[in-house]
């Protein structure tokens, strides 16, 4: 249990039963009337985010997350198994909790894990990962439709766009928020 007085960003509330994070608050006192706090709270989830006004002082139950660092093993039939690095525990986790996080995956990545009471809620990947050009069509000289760009898939399957110079097992860098492009790797 916490006081709305002690809410702050990153913090995880469960709230009748459903697990929310607080991406941002303001602690707001009018001139008349009662102090309140104003939130905006994204589902753990989901990631579907709602504002929430609280009344201030009054007591929210929080959940313990716990982020742990794990290595991604393998894919076993659907679900993803990752190893706790700090005492080797292996956890399978389903797709619909990695999500879009599958798609920049190599064997022996680095991630973090949030579980809660145990069971997994989410991946987080680093910012950036490196990967390498699977398949891409060459680029011809002069084709400015796509303003310097065309498709290239990388080891894990997923397509990206690519400047037209790069070729077949080049490293790149790609943002694992958004599947950008952000440059060549020697």
């Amino acid at each position: 249990m916490a006081s709305t007085n002690d809410l702050k960003n990153g913090l995880v509330l469960d709230l009748d039963g459903q697990l929310w994070t607080v991406v941002e608050f303001q602690h707001v006192k009018p001139g008349k009337g009662p102090a309140f706090v104003r939130t905006k709270l994204k589902h753990v989830l989901s990631g579907k985010t709602v504002d929430k006004t609280f009344n201030a002082g009054i007591k929210v139950d929080t959940a313990t997350v716990d982020k742990r660092d794990m290595q991604y093993l393998y894919k076993d039939g659907d679900d993803f198994v990752f190893m706790d690095s700090s005492d080797y525990e292996q956890f399978h986790v389903g797709p619909q909790i990695v999500g879009d996080a599958a798609n920049f995956m190599l064997e022996n990545t680095e991630v973090i894990v949030a579980l809660h009471e145990g069971n997994p809620l989410y991946v987080e990947l680093p910012t950036s990962v490196v990967l390498e050009i699977t398949y891409t069509e060459p680029g011809l000289q002069g084709d400015r439709s796509s303003a310097g760009t065309k498709a290239a898939t990388v080891e894990t399957g997923y397509q990206i766009q690519v400047p037209l110079f790069l070729e077949i097992g080049t490293k790149v860098k790609v943002d694992t928020r958004s599947g950008d492009y952000l440059g060549r790797v020697n």
